[in-house]
Formats: C-alpha cells, sequence, structure tokens
C-alpha cells in the first residue's frame, strides 16, 4: 500500500514512538504515573510532560503558553469559546473564513448564528484587504488549508484583526512543523498527528495577557483552562514529533519540493485546484472533468488517497472548500486529493501517480 493522505494523518515518527514507551510501562517502570500526583513517579511524569510543553513551545512565537488538548478540534472550541465571542450580551461577534476546517465553521456557528463568512478568491486565499467592521470580537483565519493546501497571508490578517480591535485565531494543523508559526496570532491551534506526532493530543498556544474561560471544568488541571489527567505518553510523543520537526524543517520542505514536481509532471494533464503558489506543496488537490472519483477509489486499491477532507469523507456532500473557489459541483466531485511527505519515498509517489492517471484515463477522461 502506498500512503498518499498526509492531510489526513501522518505516520508516527520513530523518534516519537520511542519518547512515548517509557510513560507506557508497566508496574514495574512506574512510568504509567499520574502527572498530577505529588510523589516521586508523579512528579517524574510531570516533568516529562513540561519537557513535551517546551518542545512544542519551540514551534510557535515566542510571548506565550501552550495548554495541552486532546487535539485541535478541542483547542479550536476552547479559543472561540473560550475568548468570549460568539452572540449574547457582552460577546462580540466572529468572522471565519469560507474554506476553515468544520471545527472552526461549526464551532463559530453554534456559538454565533451571525457569524460572518469572509470569502475566498478562485486562487483560495482571503483578501488581506478584507473590511472587518464594527463589533468583531474575533477572526480565525487558517495558515494551511487541509484540503487544498493553499497558504494564507496570516500576518496581513491578523494586522487587520488588530486594527479592528479583534482577536486572531489561527488554526495552524496543517503548517505546524512545516513553516514559520504565524507571528501576530493571538492563539494558535496545531495537533500532534499532523507532525508526525500521536493521536490524541494537541494544543491551543495562547499570548501572554489573554485570559481564557474554560471549556472543560473539574479537577482543574492544565493551567485551569482543561481539567482532566494528561497522558505523559501522549504529551511525550508529541513533544519529540514536534522537536524532530524543528530539526528537519528545511529538509523535509525539500523532499516534499521534488515529491510535488514529480507528481505535477506525471499528472500534468490534471488541473490544479487552489493556488500554484501560495501553498505547502505536501498537498496536491487536482481534478479531471468527468472523473468517477469513487470508481477510480475502488480501482487503485493499492494507493491510499482522498476525495476530500478525512472528515467529510463518505458523507456524500460536495465540498464546500471546492465549492468556496468556484468549482462547480460536478467539478468539485470529480477532484482529488494527494498528500505526501517526510517518508514518501519518490519511487512510490511515481508509482502511485502512474496507477491513478492510467485508471482515470482507462475511464475515458
Amino acid at each position: 500500500m502506498i500512503y498518499l493522505d498526509y492531510q489526513a494523518t501522518t505516520p508516527l515518527a520513530p523518534e516519537a514512538r520511542e519518547a512515548m514507551m517509557p510513560w507506557l510501562g508497566g508496574p514495574d517502570t512506574m512510568g504509567f504515573a499520574n502527572p498530577h500526583s505529588p510523589h516521586r513517579p508523579g512528579r517524574a511524569a510531570a516533568a516529562a510532560v513540561e519537557v513535551a510543553r517546551e518542545q512544542v513551545a519551540a514551534l510557535l512565537p515566542p510571548g506565550g503558553r501552550v495548554v495541552f488538548t486532546s487535539g485541535a478540534t478541542e483547542a479550536l472550541n476552547l479559543a472561540l469559546a473560550g475568548s468570549g465571542s460568539g452572540s449574547g450580551a457582552g460577546r462580540h461577534c466572529l468572522a471565519v473564513s469560507a474554506i476553515e476546517h468544520a471545527a472552526v465553521l461549526d464551532t463559530a456557528r453554534a456559538l454565533d448564528p451571525a457569524t460572518r463568512i469572509l470569502p475566498v478568491n478562485g486562487e483560495g486565499l482571503v483578501d488581506s484587504a478584507v473590511s472587518l467592521g464594527e463589533g468583531t470580537g474575533l477572526v480565525a483565519v487558517m495558515q494551511v488549508n487541509n484540503e487544498i493546501g493553499t497558504v494564507q497571508p496570516v500576518e496581513r490578517l491578523a494586522e487587520a484583526a488588530h486594527a479592528a480591535g479583534a482577536l486572531f485565531l489561527c488554526d495552524a494543523v496543517q503548517g505546524a512543523g512545516k513553516m514559520a508559526p504565524p507571528a501576530d496570532a493571538d492563539l494558535i491551534a496545531v495537533s500532534a498527528h499532523k507532525l508526525y506526532g500521536p493521536k490524541g493530543v494537541g494544543a491551543l498556544w495562547v499570548r501572554d495577557g489573554l485570559e481564557l474561560a474554560p471549556l472543560i471544568h473539574g479537577g482543574g488541571q492544565e493551567q485551569g483552562l482543561r481539567s482532566g489527567t494528561l497522558s505523559p505518553a501522549l504529551c511525550a510523543g508529541f513533544g519529540a514529533a514536534a522537536a524532530l520537526s524543528m530539526a528537519r524543517m528545511e529538509e523535509d520542505a525539500a523532499h516534499v519540493a521534488l515529491l510535488w514536481r514529480r507528481a505535477r509532471e506525471i499528472l500534468g494533464r490534471w488541473t490544479l485546484n487552489g493556488s500554484a503558489d501560495q501553498r505547502w506543496q505536501g498537498n496536491l488537490n487536482l481534478r479531471l472533468p468527468g472523473l468517477d472519483v469513487a470508481r477510480l477509489m475502488s480501482e487503485v486499491r493499492q494507493v491510499a488517497f482522498s476525495a476530500g477532507s478525512a472528515c467529510a469523507s463518505g458523507s456524500g456532500r460536495t465540498s464546500y472548500v471546492l465549492k468556496a473557489i468556484g468549482l462547480v459541483d460536478k467539478d468539485a466531485k470529480a477532484s482529488i486529493r494527494l498528500g505526501f511527505g517526510r517518508y514518501t519515498e519518490l519511487r512510490e509517489l511515481e508509482d502511485a501517480c502512474a496507477q491513478i492517471d492510467a485508471a482515470a484515463a482507462a475511464q475515458g477522461v
């Protein structure tokens, strides 16, 4: 099987797995200890969590704190709900891009049915000169789109948000560990399993001086913002993956650029969805008029790729991201997404692209 679905999840780095193992031990190792307990094994577990916190923080701007969560969805919910934005007395309205992940769009609409949707152009980019209007309390625009890979002008959008008196939230799930963080954001959400770490852990970076209301109540763990027992193993794996991504950022980017160029050569007759320049090159979203994607995926069973985001796959609905960039239903439904990264071998990618193109040609498209 050739795996080309890196936007859905990335393989676990061996270094991250190794970092987790001491904290998954049996009763003879004490690695199972609760990091919130005051005894020696608990303090050791807590120390491992703090090492991981520093490693994750190194991916993010200075001048903020890292709050561990169960993943980016929880982090985004905490940011949106905890910041005091949404409908109701004393709350300020929300503005989010039309191509945000459902974790932002659905949460924003639940908090504020009048959430303003910021449009994107045919390249999949938000206009950095957008007028936000009065009363906007928080603007949310992702760094890298999970479906089409476009990289937003988040620094300029953060500046526009601040000029309007609003906070800026950035979903950096697809960009963290791959590129510089959004330096001017007030809140940043990241996820371990999108940067070669384990599933089940993420983080919210909160700029110093910004206070949030907790989303989960209970024992007051995790800086009073996220009650519940932390997993030292998951945190350690996240930290190791973050440190490795920092160390390999340039090497990984060069490898991805090589893969991108080769895939584009083999699939030269396919049309690219989204900007060719302002994008993360590990995401290749393409369309071919008349393509039956379900049939294609059935016929190319030795390649794991996507017809859209993993969160929406199987819904039967047309991708709202592809519709937002102006594609009609038939073109959106004739689109596929190939995702590749650190552990993708060039020969594997070449083989997969050749198989996909041949299967599409067999359909007469």
